[in-house]
């Protein structure tokens, strides 16, 4: 979960999707091949020994006052529930393809006062409507490649994923390199990705046949990403790394159906809604940066601290710093419990104000208290058990890990949220 935590085919996009797939098992088959020939030579372990499966759900639920659909303020009920399978399949000593699929169905109070007039009561921004937009699915499909050398000291990889909404498409693709030297005590890594969005824009239904309103005419939004790190061991017990992360988006960066109302226009009210004025309007470009680091102090055989810290600014003048803790204690060779702490603080952005306080003046509003001012901290627990000689058995795949964690988190905005997520894995043998 982010803090700012928790967007979502025609044949053309079909077709791309296809046509990178299949560079992609050309590449496949001809690294399959020269690798084949090395293998007869000498010795080297696998990458990955066997084929393994994760089962993965998480469930999420949240409550607040804030919502943007109705203005920044309303009822903000979100429940989601979440699960994945996971498959990692070694194709040859070096190589590795990951399939990664899942879904994300919700249900949400605010979203389904975008129509707040289609339920069965009186329209409110803080009940929910009962119409048809207060739930969607959301599905994904992620397709990864790695590739390591023979020496185990250089690793790259492609990846390309799709995922699909009622209102919303996208299409991603990129890539990583992971260089290892010094003995392998440092790592230096980079990663790259670019995100094509399509929305189909759904407005607040007050707007749309309002002869005044303006429509988005660009539904297209593109991210592009670029990762590096550097990871080195300073000791027999500590490790330390540092990366630093850049993203430019650029397109439709407003989400189409947050309302505002303008405080130097009368206000409509109809039952208990007030109307919106405009929708939420965001300039169409922006730029990000995050630095961070990492160090993990290993204690003894039973204790691990892991601290994190990161700062990040954008040109919409928001600036945050994340710090969090993790302390996992080993209770037995099979059993670890980790207590978590996170804590976070974040500037507003230029644009944002609460409910009914825009002026219509303005060129970009929003009330959406995600681009607000507040602080948030989260608390965990989880506990993991590992089958070390992969003892349980469901068919010919043995259990290899079991986790399970519950996070609470809270704003000072009143916004608090529960996941409790779990994970199930097994190897083929």
């Amino acid at each position: 979960m982010t803090d700012s935590d928790n967007g979502k085919l025609d044949t053309s996009m079909n077709l791309r999707v296809f046509t990178f797939l299949g560079c992609l098992l050309i590449c496949i088959g001809s690294f399959a091949q020269t690798d084949s020939l090395s293998t007869k030579t000498s010795y080297k372990k696998r990458v990955l020994d066997a084929t393994e499966l994760d089962f993965l759900m998480s469930y999420y639920t949240q409550e607040g006052e804030n919502a943007a659909v109705t203005g920044g303020i309303g009822n903000e009920e979100l429940t989601d529930v979440t699960p994945t399978i996971v498959v990692t399949i070694p194709l040859s000593d070096d190589e590795v393809l990951s399939i990664d699929a899942g879904i994300s169905a919700y249900t949400s109070a605010s979203s389904s006062n975008v129509n707040p007039f289609d339920g069965d009561q009186e329209a409110d921004p803080y009940v929910a409507s009962s119409g048809a937009s207060k739930s969607d699915i959301l599905s994904t499909l992620q397709l990864a490649y790695s590739h390591s050398s023979n020496d185990r000291n250089t690793i790259w990889s492609i990846n390309t994923a799709v995922a699909t909404e009622y209102d919303y498409f996208s299409i991603g693709f990129g890539g990583s390199f992971t260089r290892l030297f010094n003995q392998k005590n440092t790592e230096f890594s980079a990663n790259i990705n670019i995100y094509l969005d399509t929305w189909k824009a759904i407005y607040p239904s007050e707007l749309r046949d309002q002869p005044s309103f303006v429509p988005f005419e660009d539904e297209a939004r593109n991210s592009y990403s670029l990762g590096l790190g550097l990871s080195q061991i300073l000791s027999k017990k500590l490790q330390g790394s540092l990366s630093v992360d850049v993203i430019y988006q650029e397109g439709l960066l407003s989400t189409p159906f947050q309302r505002v109302q303008f405080s130097d226009i009368p206000d409509l009210i109809i039952q208990n809604f007030t109307y919106a004025d405009d929708v939420e309007r965001l300039p169409d470009s922006r730029f990000k940066i995050a630095g961070g680091g990492r160090l993990h102090y290993y204690l003894n055989e039973k204790i691990i601290f892991r601290s994190f810290y990161r700062y990040y600014a954008d040109d919409w003048n928001i600036q945050s710093h994340t710090a969090s803790i993790e302390i996992p204690y080993k209770i037995t060779d099979s059993f670890t419990v980790y207590p978590s702490y996170r804590f976070y603080n974040q500037r507003a952005a230029d644009y944002f104000a609460p409910f009914n306080q825009h002026l219509s003046t303005q060129e970009f509003y929003t009330s959406d208290y995600d681009l607000s001012k507040f602080n948030a901290n989260q608390f965990g627990l989880g506990i993991s058990y590992t089958d070390i000689f992969t003892k349980i058995h469901v068919f010919s795949f043995g259990l290899k890990k079991v986790d399970i964690s519950v996070q609470y988190y809270e704003r000072d905005s009143g916004l608090n949220a529960m996941i409790v997520s779990g994970s199930v894995s097994f190897v083929l043998e």
